[in-house]
């Protein structure tokens, strides 16, 4: 029954942290909850079928891939050249170094930067860059849904 306690509170540990790190980039949000649903299968009683373990695992690999793409996607849905959505990719990645804000304007200044590059207006440049910030809204509520939808499983099988 200790046991049970302990695995519980850290299951809420990484739920809450997991919430935050969907809208911090700096977090893997998603998949610190799905660790959370985790926590409850070292129960004495498991809460969940394995089934159930592995959906939400695929659920959120795919959500994690899409957090990615989705900013690239936007930024060619706005009229981006291949030029913008390289921009984007390589500003996503240099983005990683100055993390948080650089996970945020970097897929946004590289789309431009890219769309410049490619000789295009800075209207149109703009109008890639917020593509990629759109992209990157949409991945962020898309981590968001999923981790409260864990969350809402995690307490209801918690105690």
């Amino acid at each position: 029954m200790g046991m049970d306690i302990l695995f519980v509170i850290i299951g809420i540990i990484l739920l809450l942290v997991g919430i935050v790190g969907c809208v911090l980039p700096v977090l893997p949000g998603q998949i610190l909850a799905w660790a959370s649903l985790l926590m409850l299968q070292f129960k004495s009683d498991p809460a969940f079928t394995a089934k159930f373990i592995a959906l939400w695992a695929l659920i959120t690999a795919g959500v994690t891939i899409l957090d990615y793409i989705v900013p690239l996607w936007g930024t060619k849905k706005l009229g981006g050249s291949k030029y913008g959505i390289w921009g984007a990719a390589l500003g996503l990645l240099l983005g990683v170094f100055f993390s948080p804000i650089g996970l945020i304007a970097g897929p946004f200044a590289g789309a431009f930067v890219g769309e410049m590059i490619a000789g295009k207006d800075s209207n149109t440049a703009f109008k890639s860059g917020l593509g990629s910030f759109i992209g990157f809204l949409t991945g962020t509520l898309l981590k968001l849904v999923i981790s409260l939808v864990m969350g809402y499983y995690f307490f209801i099988n918690a105690f």
